[in-house]
C-alpha cells in the first residue's frame, strides 16, 4: 500500500481495542485480503459516536481505511451480521483465537484461507459446536499459514506411515518419532498414532485424541511464541478453579 491509498469494501473482524486519546481507539483487525492491520478510529470512545456500537469482536464488518503509516486511519465501518453471538464459554474461546492471531500474525500479511477458517470457527463456536474440533482445526491452519504445518501421517526418521496401535513422540522441529524404550519425553508430547491418523481426519470423538491432540497443539503454540504467556487461557483456567 503506497501514498494515501485508500481500500474500501473488505470483510474483517475485530481483533482487539486499544485507547488511543479521550475520544479515539485504535483497532486490530484482521481483514481477508490485508491480514492484520491497525486502524486508527477517530471519535469513536465519544458517547454519540456510531462506530461505539459497531466495533465489536467476532462479528463481520465491511471496513475501508486510508493512510500510508502502520497505523491507517479507519475511513468506514458497517456491520455485514449473520454471524450469532458469542456467550459463555464460547466467549473465552474466542478470545483465545483472537490472541492467538494478535500474537502469531504480521501486520499486513494476508492469509485468506486464515481468515475463512478463522470466520468458519466463530460461527461453529456460535452455533454450540464442539469445541475439540473447532479449535484443532483453527490451530491447525494457523500453524500451516504461518510456516509451521505438521506432519502427521508419516514417521520422522524413517518416513514410514503411522500405526494407530503405536507410541510416537512429537519433537517440535521433526514430527513424530516412533518411541522405543522409556527414554526421557520431557517437555516432547508423547502420544498415540491413534491420534494422529485422528488429527487428519478431524475426527475428536475419542476422548484420548481430544487430550493428547489438546497436549500437542499447546506445546507447539507455546513453542512458537516463544514463551509469550496467552492471558486468555489463565483466565479461562483461574475461572475453572472457581
Amino acid at each position: 500500500m503506497s501514498g494515501k491509498q485508500r481500500i474500501d469494501e473488505q470483510r474483517a473482524f475485530v481483533l482487539h481495542l486499544y485507547p488511543y486519546s479521550e475520544t479515539s481507539l485504535v483497532v486490530d483487525v484482521f481483514s481477508r485480503d490485508h491480514g492484520r492491520l491497525a486502524l486508527l478510529a477517530r471519535g469513536a470512545r465519544r458517547p454519540r459516536s456510531a462506530l461505539r456500537g459497531l466495533l465489536m469482536a467476532f462479528q463481520p464488518l465491511e471496513l475501508g481505511w486510508f493512510g500510508a503509516g502502520e497505523v491507517k486511519t479507519l475511513a468506514k465501518a458497517e456491520w455485514i451480521g449473520g454471524m450469532p453471538l458469542l456467550g459463555g464459554r464460547c466467549l473465552l474461546l474466542g478470545y483465545y483465537l483472537n490472541e492467538l492471531l494478535v500474537k502469531m500474525l504480521p501486520r499486513e500479511d494476508p492469509h485468506g484461507v486464515l481468515f475463512d477458517a478463522y470466520s468458519a470457527a466463530l460461527h461453529a463456536l456460535a452455533l454450540g459446536g464442539a469445541d475439540a474440533p473447532e479449535l484443532r482445526r483453527f490451530e491447525k491452519t494457523l500453524l500451516k499459514e504461518l510456516g509451521y504445518g505438521l506432519t502427521l501421517d508419516r514417521e520422522a526418521v524413517t518416513g514410514d506411515q503411522i500405526i494407530a496401535q503405536e507410541q510416537y513422540a512429537f519433537q517440535v522441529e521433526r514430527g513424530p518419532v516412533r518411541k522405543v524404550g522409556a527414554g526421557d519425553t520431557a517437555n516432547i508430547s508423547v502420544l498415540h498414532g491413534k491420534t494422529l491418523l485422528d488429527m487428519i481426519a478431524d475426527d475428536y470423538t475419542d476422548p484420548q485424541t481430544r487430550m493428547e491432540s489438546k497436549m500437542l497443539m499447546r506445546q507447539l503454540i507455546a513453542h512458537h511464541l516463544g514463551g509469550k504467556p496467552l492471558q486468555s487461557r489463565r483466565v479461562f483456567m483461574e475461572l475453572q478453579e472457581l
